[in-house]
């Protein structure tokens, strides 16, 4: 794909699940299974995928557990293999210092991924004026995909000094805005619409995705701006019914209609089902292995294992799961996986 033609697809508005980690019992990568999940994104209808991020367990980008390379060609090979003729936007996500951030960018473009999606995480105490010198370096190598990461799961607070800095990076292409805040979430909407530059938004918001899908962000003396689609770990669960909905959204935007109450009752109606998959309760302690275990009941993955023997189900959430799950059959896709489920897991 050329860099032209994924950067159009991202502002045109995609569906990009967080792609998670495929384990087997002994917490050894299951590379069948992560094969399927990967086929099972594509078949859903997704646009792209982020591997190597937080749903796919930063771990991974620790030497000693060398699964970062393995995960990123698996999934680049899959995505080759299974749509040759779809420009699907690749996007990796990239961790550490700026040595180690500037390495894994290397990789990834190597093997084909179009954007790094940069946490900041690794680093809490620098400044504003560091980061910015931190993302340039890697920018430098890899188109950088910006990410406000909520501070429950590893994040750091990002003032909107640093986003009105952070989007003149030349080649800054989207960023993802996660940091589950409203104030902050128009921090960095309000930084792009001043800056004047076409950059695709994407929620990371999994607490409100179509509240922010739905709304014109209009700040004085400024176009507005708009979230182009999301990157989102709630989509990394029942994908299929997230493509058809952010369709619907876009239907009702491309025809200046009032917006429909039925999105609104699904905006509500999603928070509630992420708030008991990604274990709200509980500060997200049990996001990454709530989302296994959706991923397990629907027999994608053989378990919820994660590579930190210590993540499991928070008491209760396997409870919240049920309800959530039994009462919302308009936001699942089980039919959809039950029917092809054995096609994706084959070799």
């Amino acid at each position: 794909m050329t860099t032209t033609s994924w950067k159009e697809k991202l502002l045109r508005g995609q569906v990009i699940p967080a792609h998670p980690l495929a384990l087997d019992a002994e917490r050894r990568f299951d590379e069948r299974r992560q094969r399927a999940l990967t086929r099972y994104y594509l078949a859903a209808g997704a646009g792209g995928l982020a591997v190597g991020v937080h749903t796919t367990q930063f771990e991974i980008h620790d030497p000693r557990v060398g699964l970062y390379h393995p995960v990123l060609e698996l999934a680049a090979e899959v995505m080759q293999k299974e749509a040759p003729d779809q420009s699907l936007v690749k996007v990796a996500g990239l961790v550490g210092a700026t040595a180690q951030a500037v390495g894994e960018a290397e990789l990834a473009r190597g093997l084909g991924y179009h954007a790094g999606l940069l946490s900041l995480a690794a680093l809490p105490e620098a400044s504003d004026s560091e980061l910015i010198d931190h993302a340039r370096r890697v920018a430098a190598v890899i188109p950088l995909f910006g990410f406000y990461l909520q501070p429950a799961v590893g994040g750091r607070r990002l003032s909107y000094d640093f986003w009105r800095r952070f989007v003149e990076i030349p080649e800054l292409a989207a960023i993802k805005v996660a940091p589950f805040d409203r104030y902050e979430t128009l921090s960095v909407a309000r930084a792009v619409a001043e800056s004047g530059r076409e950059i695709a938004l994407y929620t990371g918001n999994d607490d409100n995705i179509l509240g922010d899908l739905l709304t014109p962000f209009q700040f004085p003396g400024c176009s507005p701006v708009f979230f182009r689609g999301g990157l989102l770990g709630q989509w990394a669960v029942w994908t299929r019914r997230a493509v058809e909905i952010v369709q619907i959204v876009k239907n009702v935007l491309a025809g200046g209609k009032p917006v429909p109450q039925r999105l609104l009752r699904f905006n509500a109606q999603w928070t509630d089902a992420n708030r008991a998959i990604f274990d709200a309760a509980n500060n997200f302690q049990g996001c990454i292995p709530g989302i296994n275990e959706v991923l397990r009941r629907q027999g994608l993955l053989a378990g919820r294992w994660c590579l930190d023997p210590s993540l499991d189900l928070s008491p209760g959430q396997a409870e919240q799961i049920d309800r959530v799950t039994a009462g919302y059959p308009q936001l699942t896709d089980d039919d959809f996986v039950r029917e092809n489920l054995d096609d994706w897991l084959k070799p």
